[in-house]
């Protein structure tokens, strides 16, 4: 009986895990594209942004390993408090990056050789990646909530490696094309 409630407390999220996880990445992707100079704004390219949102993306990413020590040392009201922060972290970063990217043109990286493979690998997989993340985090929340600890654990073993992957990723792309930023 209690497992079925449990489920059913986490059916009645499904439509918004749904939605969030198509809209969200459709959305950042045209929004990437709009500059909002072409649409007659004068505004100033955000240039500030990169290194601030590269950092949450490393705080995103102590945080992540925290709240799996936390949870594993039985601090589960910290766990959660510190879920609820990277998933915070996560949403400051995204707006941060669509603001910048709306109001400047995308850097090229400028690496030759070797490290142009490697910037290439890790960008294309922590963009893939930072799509697939979204269902996975936002299932994973939704099992906790519902209070279906033994299937939010099972699904936090896959979603814990990929969101630090991602994490992590993000500061190691900012600073492998930083070099190569115009101000």
């Amino acid at each position: 009986m209690e497992n079925t409630v449990n489920k059913n407390a986490e059916k009645k999220y499904n439509v918004w895990i749904i939605l969030l996880s198509v809209v969200i990445p459709i959305a950042v992707a045209v929004l990437f594209k709009v500059k909002l100079k072409d649409l007659g704004y004068d505004v100033q390219p955000l240039s500030f942004l990169p290194p601030i949102y590269a950092a949450i993306n490393g705080a995103t990413a102590i945080v992540l390993v925290t709240a799996v020590w936390a949870v594993k040392n039985g601090k589960q009201k910290l766990h959660e408090n510190l879920m609820k922060f990277a998933i915070g972290l996560s949403v400051a970063f995204l707006v941060m990056y669509v603001a910048y990217h709306m109001t400047a043109d995308s850097t090229p990286y400028g690496g030759e050789g070797f490290m142009r493979y490697v910037y290439f690998f890790i960008l294309l997989t922590h963009i893939a990646l930072s799509v697939i993340i979204i269902p996975f985090v936002l299932i994973t929340y939704v099992r906790a909530i519902a209070g279906n600890f033994e299937r939010h654990k099972k699904l936090a073993r896959i979603t814990y490696p990929l969101w630090l992957y991602v994490a992590v990723t993000g500061v190691i792309v900012y600073l492998m094309i930083s070099p190569y930023y115009t101000h």
